[in-house]
């Protein structure tokens, strides 16, 4: 007997932020790359081109989120909801390319430091703040439930911090001329990028493979449903994402009196939605027959 839930989790509406943001940093690219060769900086014209993958996981994001509205087809049942997984999950990968490249480049710098451009290259940084904070801010309110706006969060909050690091090393090294400020301002950065992304390329990992999200104790679902009424066993329980927002469950439940009707899965599932914000749930009831035992009962198989 199964049992799905009635309210669903969609994706929370960010049309306008991935627009917005998508736009604001195609004009920030374009100013890097223009000001970049007017000042002969090599440093604006890495950043545009870092800022472009930025531009590049933003709309993989959007187009995450767009996919997972699409209705169930007969070879997609559940639909496309778990795009937003691997989208998440590839975004996850990219920061980590991005911060590598990053302190690569800084570690070569400490050995060999060179002078930060000027004024102009600290005006450019200052903008890219601006623009990069904005986005980053569009996307904060869904960065903890969502974790394919978590990415597109981290990505504009990395880029922030990078250009904010540009700022302090420019403006230290031109009052104090310490040019190592610079790589080791880079490095620093990186530190906190990679602290943010490491959660979010962890729980990626979790529900691409099928892993209970961490937002849920399974050990605290299998103690409630063992304990519903009637219940003497649970077997077969498995808990994983359906996309970055909704949360499936599927179970076996042992009731020697059989099921006792609709009211009791009605019952079943609001509480999993209540208590661990689960909502698509199905559950097999079985009386428990000796002779024809359950085959997935060991909790060994699958």
């Amino acid at each position: 007997m199964s049992s799905h839930h009635d309210h669903h989790h969609e994706p929370a509406n960010y049309n306008r932020a991935f627009i917005v943001g998508f736009i604001l940093n195609i004009c920030l690219v374009g100013a890097e790359i223009v000001y970049g060769f007017m000042a002969h900086s090599l440093a604006l014209l890495a950043d545009a081109g870092h800022n472009l993958s930025d531009v590049l996981a933003l709309f993989l994001a959007w187009g995450a989120s767009r996919l997972s509205l699409r209705a169930p087809s007969v070879r997609f049942t559940y639909g496309w909801r778990r795009s937003s997984i691997l989208v998440a999950l590839l975004n996850g990968v990219f920061l980590l390319v991005a911060t590598g490249g990053i302190a690569w480049e800084a570690i070569g710098r400490l050995q060999d430091p060179k002078p930060v451009e000027g004024g102009l290259v600290i005006g450019v940084a200052l903008v890219a703040i601006v623009v990069n904070t904005a986005t980053a801010l569009m996307f904060m309110s869904g960065s903890k439930g969502d974790l394919n706006i978590r990415a597109a969060f981290w990505h504009m909050a990395g880029d922030a911090l990078v250009s904010l690091g540009v700022v302090l090393a420019g403006v230290v090294i031109l009052v104090t001329g310490w040019l190592w400020c610079d790589p080791v301002m880079s490095l620093v950065v990186v530190v906190v990028i990679v602290w943010g992304t490491w959660g979010l390329l962890r729980d990626a990992v979790i529900l691409a493979l099928d892993g209970v999200p961490v937002s849920v104790e399974p050990l605290a679902v299998r103690l409630f449903l063992s304990e519903l009424p009637g219940v003497i066993e649970v077997h077969d329980l498995h808990i994983w994402g359906m996309s970055t927002t909704e949360i499936a469950l599927t179970a076996h439940l042992v009731m020697p009196a059989g099921c006792p009707g609709d009211d009791f899965l009605y019952m079943v599932r609001e509480e999993l939605h209540h208590k661990f914000d689960i909502d698509h749930v199905t559950l097999q009831v079985e009386i428990g027959d000796a002779c024809y035992p359950c085959v997935l009962a060991p909790d060994h198989v699958v």
